[in-house]
């Protein structure tokens, strides 16, 4: 007798999974935008800090042009 109430519980539990294929934001399925956030969020990881792009304004070859102005005689 323990083996009904298994029975009457499995499709209860069932219909509770979702199937990630329900329309979410953007008219993506909700498993593609949580692909997408994971994306996102790798990338914003990989991202260099302020400092490093301070540190490459005096690299080698990184010198800006002079300005029209500064390079015009009086």
């Amino acid at each position: 007798m323990t083996l009904r109430p298994l029975l009457l519980l499995a499709p209860g539990l069932l219909a509770a999974c979702g199937s990630g294929t329900e329309a979410g934001p953007g008219g993506v399925s909700v498993d593609e935008a949580e692909a997408l956030d994971q994306a996102a969020e790798m990338l914003d990881s990989q991202r260099l800090p302020p400092e490093a792009l301070d540190d490459a304004a005096g690299a080698p070859g990184t010198e800006l042009a002079p300005a029209a102005a500064d390079s015009a005689a009086p």
